[in-house]
């Protein structure tokens, strides 16, 4: 089965809130009204998160929807960004 990785910016979120309607069980907004990855551990400064095969078209859609282009999906196997 293909794994992924999310990779959130945090620092390009303006918390229009697009990824939470979209999977609202892994984004959340916080007091700052940024959105929260859960479960993501933060790396280099930007917050990571693997995932299966089966999450991928909600991750993508969370992804497709955000007006900023913070969140990118990756192919850990090929190393290809889906979004």
């Amino acid at each position: 089965m293909a794994k992924y990785r999310i990779v959130y910016d945090r620092n390009a979120c303006i918390g229009a809130a697009a990824c939470v309607a979209s999977k609202p069980d892994s984004w959340k907004l916080d007091d700052e009204n940024k959105a929260v990855l859960n479960g993501s551990t933060e790396k280099d400064g930007k917050f990571e998160l693997e995932f299966e095969e089966p999450e991928l078209q909600k991750h993508l859609e969370a992804a497709r929807a955000c007006p900023t282009n913070a969140i990118h999906i990756i192919n850990t196997e090929t190393g290809e960004e889906l979004v």
